[in-house]
């Protein structure tokens, strides 16, 4: 596996550094992130830092589809050959089945990629929503306000936010209890 999270974090400089450098700055930010929570997923740690490396592959032009990165992301990658866990992890990201609700795409998600409910999913969500759009470290409430400002209060994402808040706040205070049981 550790072959994957070489071969992931190529990929994902490929499509996203050149073409969308903020985009990376945050990707770069959340990998080496989830490179310091291996401790807490144990067996699972490299899926965890491949799913980091890959979590905002759907953004990159030649891949996006549907316009909804986490599917477009994940179907991209089992086209390319990655494995399917990875590929849900990717898929579900920081509660994309609500944005996925939004956008009319719930059951396609749904039934093209089981959610995984596991410590190595909280992690990236974790990860993913404690780091802003230039990588910079933040809470999960900073995160959620810049992307709130970002997108306006009109913006679907806004929207979709205010329903999963409280399931994304959940799922950081999991692993931000794992990070407590178990000093890193």
């Amino acid at each position: 596996m550790v072959d994957a999270v070489v071969r992931a974090r190529q990929v994902a400089e490929q499509y996203l550094a050149l073409s969308l450098p903020r985009r990376w700055s945050h990707v770069e930010a959340v990998a080496a992130k989830a490179e310091g929570l291996r401790a807490l997923v144990g067996d699972d740690a490299a899926i965890l830092h491949a799913a980091a490396w890959l979590h905002d592959i759907g953004y990159a032009v030649e891949i996006a589809d549907t316009g909804f990165h986490s599917l477009d992301g994940a179907r991209w990658l089992l086209r390319q050959g990655f494995g399917r866990r990875l590929a849900g992890l990717v898929a579900h990201h920081s509660c994309a089945s609500y944005e996925a609700h939004e956008r009319g795409l719930g059951a396609v998600l749904a039934a093209e990629f089981p959610l995984e409910e596991s410590s190595a999913s909280d992690a990236l969500w974790y990860a993913d929503m404690t780091t802003g759009p230039d990588g910079q470290d933040l809470t999960t409430k900073e995160r959620l306000a810049e992307i709130r400002e970002r997108y306006g209060p009109d913006h679907l994402v806004t929207g979709f936010w205010r329903k999963a808040e409280a399931a994304l706040v959940e799922a950081v205070r999991r692993t931000q209890d794992r990070m407590v049981a178990q000093p890193m």
